[in-house]
């Protein structure tokens, strides 16, 4: 009663490669198409009206003045407290 060995695999069928064209475009041809995307991205952006712009650099300019003086305070108060500490200990 021996038992026997079933195996359901189903044959093998031929299997077709499809080969791909691994290669790498040249160098040019990579930058022309770097520049034709590019193109068209910049083809989709809203560029801001002239009004918006001078509104947004009013903005970014306000803010760096604003946060240089707070830092410039800092730096000043900083110093002062250094200095009195040395004052102190020397």
């Amino acid at each position: 009663m021996a038992e026997e060995k079933k195996t359901n695999a189903a044959p093998a069928k031929a299997v077709t490669a499809v080969k791909k064209d691994d290669t790498k475009p040249g160098f040019f041809k990579r930058v022309a198409k770097w520049f034709r995307e590019m193109k068209s991205e910049l083809k989709k952006v809203v560029w801001p009206t002239g009004k918006q712009l001078f509104n947004n650099t009013l903005v970014s300019v306000v803010v760096m003045v604003v946060s240089a003086i707070v830092l410039w305070g800092f730096d000043m108060l900083a110093s002062g407290l250094v200095h009195a500490l040395i004052n102190i200990a020397g």
